[in-house]
């Protein structure tokens, strides 16, 4: 397997509050993550910052995280750990209030494959060149689709688009959404949203089906084409591809 991790401000942002990593722990299994802060004096940055970083340091310390069930507790417990530590850190630095972070992650090991988000950025897989979204957004807008109010295409340009309903650091209690992903994968795909407003589905599968590029170059060229089209936002990229002969 091969894995690659970038972000980049964007044209307009003067800072960066997406924190991204791809770590292995001491068994060989993989932990993809991307955080997207928010929140005012440079807040976000350190909400993504605590986020990934503890995730990243537990993950790294541990020798395997078991079977899928003993994962997937291990992956509510240790997000729930994080939105503890983002409310700490609020309550002693006053000036962070309204602070938090979006969360998206997937866990990768030789019997299963398993997603979390919360928030609004993606988690996809990539089977036969194509790229399936295994997320689901928590935002108004979407929560309006699944109610029947709006329709996917009123939901592409709705003045409110943006609006979370759910994130780290905004709530005492936060709930992961997991999804049991198949196993049977060419490749895992994680972004924050300053990718996928500016840029298709089929605008990133293009980039990632190009074989003369390796993928640093896919995500370097992905990130460029965001900014060629405005890099309204910060864009975080992680991305694990199998080669051939691999299993995912």
């Amino acid at each position: 397997m091969k894995s690659f991790y970038l972000t980049d401000s964007g044209k307009v942002r003067d800072h960066n509050e997406d924190s991204v990593i791809i770590v292995k722990n001491k068994s060989g299994e993989v932990l993809m993550a991307v955080a997207d802060g928010m929140g005012g004096h440079k807040a976000g940055e350190v909400a993504s910052n605590i986020a990934i970083s503890h995730l990243g340091k537990r993950f790294s310390d541990i020798s395997s995280v078991g079977i899928k069930q003993d994962a997937i507790n291990w992956l509510k417990d240790t997000v729930n750990e994080v939105n503890a530590l983002i409310f700490k850190y609020t309550n002693e630095h006053t000036e962070s209030t309204g602070m938090g972070t979006t969360l998206v992650c997937a866990l990768i090991t030789n019997d299963f494959v398993l997603m979390g988000n919360i928030g609004d950025s993606s988690g996809f897989v990539v089977k036969s060149g194509k790229m399936h979204k295994i997320t689901q957004d928590h935002t108004l807008v979407n929560l309006l689709v699944k109610s029947g109010e709006l329709t996917e295409e009123e939901a592409e340009h709705h003045p409110k688009k943006n609006v979370l309903m759910k994130a780290l650091g905004a709530n005492e209690i936060v709930e992961l959404d997991i999804f049991d992903v198949e196993t049977a994968l060419d490749g895992i795909f994680l972004c924050s949203d300053g990718l996928t407003n500016m840029l298709t589905v089929e605008q990133i599968e293009k980039v990632l089906n190009d074989e003369e590029l390796e993928i640093e170059d896919k995500i370097i060229k992905l990130i460029r084409k965001s900014n060629a089209r405005g890099g309204l936002d910060n864009i975080s990229i992680a991305y694990l591809e199998k080669e051939s002969g691999d299993e995912l």
